[in-house]
């Protein structure tokens, strides 16, 4: 099939390519840099031409609320339009385990208007929603430090590794559209302040986790249900420890 990655040059877009590539799939990584902008529009009906699946995985380079909105809104009815044109028969989408139950963030706003713009499209999609990253678990921790100490909420987590979820994006790009969402998280359900601790350990980070029940999560407030799937989860197989010990091996 001919698949088109939308961000194919980030985190999770590097590894759906080459996922997808290993398999067979002929594979577009559709990027500004590679001429292909979904926000503006450019390069978009070249590079769906002939595409049977389009996989967007692109973020917003700016979380500020208007921005991050403009941002999912406009590359969404743009893509999507595109992709009528082109004839693409399946659309599928990277979006967050708990999009609709943080709609105080303004990110997850925008997550939920992306989702909305989708499952109102002629486009047979699916929709993977997925628990934050390890490789963002640094960013959590310098995001509720006030220098010595990091001011963490006492809320489950599910984190999984980028590796896994790329590999369920492609497996999913394969299979026949679902028109639905599917939730996916990591093997270890695990509280954000157990996580962080184990984080700076690995990394000899002296600073204090405390359990702050007033603390939110990039500012949100979240509790035990937030950031966890509700229902059925697809599960990735790698625990958190052994991304530890292997990004360690390769620092």
């Amino acid at each position: 099939m001919k698949i088109v990655v939308i961000g194919g040059t980030g985190l999770i877009g590097k590894k759906v390519v080459s996922n997808l590539r290993q398999r067979g799939h002929e594979v577009v990584a559709a990027s500004p840099s590679a001429g292909v902008n979904a926000l503006t529009g450019e390069g978009l009906a070249e590079a769906l031409n002939g595409a049977q699946v389009v996989v967007d995985v692109a973020n917003s380079p700016s979380f500020e609320d208007q921005a991050v909105l403009e941002f999912f809104e406009t590359s969404s009815r743009n893509l999507l339009a595109a992709e009528v044109v082109a004839g693409v028969r399946h659309h599928v989408a990277l979006s967050v385990v708990g999009t609709d139950r943080l709609l105080a963030s303004g990110y997850f706003r925008a997550k939920m208007a992306q989702e909305n713009l989708i499952t109102a499209s002629k486009i047979p999609y699916t929709i993977v929603r997925a628990t934050q990253f390890f490789e963002f678990v640094g960013a959590i921790a310098q995001s509720a430090s006030d220098g010595q100490a990091i001011h963490l909420p006492p809320a489950l987590m599910q984190p999984i590794v980028s590796d896994d979820v790329a590999a369920e994006l492609a497996n999913v790009a394969e299979a026949p559209p679902l028109n639905g969402v599917v939730d996916l998280a990591g093997p270890e359900p695990i509280r954000m302040a157990e996580l962080i601790r184990r984080y700076l350990r690995a990394n000899n980070d002296a600073r204090e986790v405390v359990i702050d029940t007033n603390a939110g999560y990039f500012g949100t407030p979240v509790n035990d249900q937030s950031l966890v799937p509700a229902g059925a989860s697809r599960i990735g197989p790698t625990r958190f420890d052994e991304w530890l010990r292997h990004s360690k091996s390769h620092a």
